[in-house]
């Protein structure tokens, strides 16, 4: 039995496209997940955090600390926007996954 060139083109499509779709979710990338608070972030003695590893345990201590509703890692080949949150940390992270500042914006 012999498809057409319609027939064919009709049944592969959704095929592609799917998997097209997958591929490029694959390319998507951050420093790390966010971390959700409580609400309105505080970033008053929060500068103990300068200079330590960003890790789990100490985004987890600058939530809790922050009163943030998101604690967003920036690495240094992440692109942010200006928009300002006044529920989101932000926490700069150098190559060696060091934090370099943190600002609630």
């Amino acid at each position: 039995m012999s498809l057409s060139r319609n027939a064919l083109s009709r049944r592969l499509f959704p095929v592609l496209a799917i998997a097209g779709s997958l591929a490029l979710s694959a390319c998507v990338s951050s420093p790390g997940s966010a971390v959700a608070g409580r609400g309105l972030c505080k970033a008053q003695g929060l500068d103990w955090a300068v200079g330590q590893p960003a890790d789990e345990a100490n985004m987890r201590r600058l939530a809790a600390q922050s009163g943030a509703g998101l604690v967003n890692p920036i690495g240094p080949e992440t692109i942010t926007t200006r928009d300002l949150r006044q529920d989101r940390l932000r926490v700069f992270i150098d190559k060696g996954n060091v934090i370099t500042a943190v600002r609630c914006e």
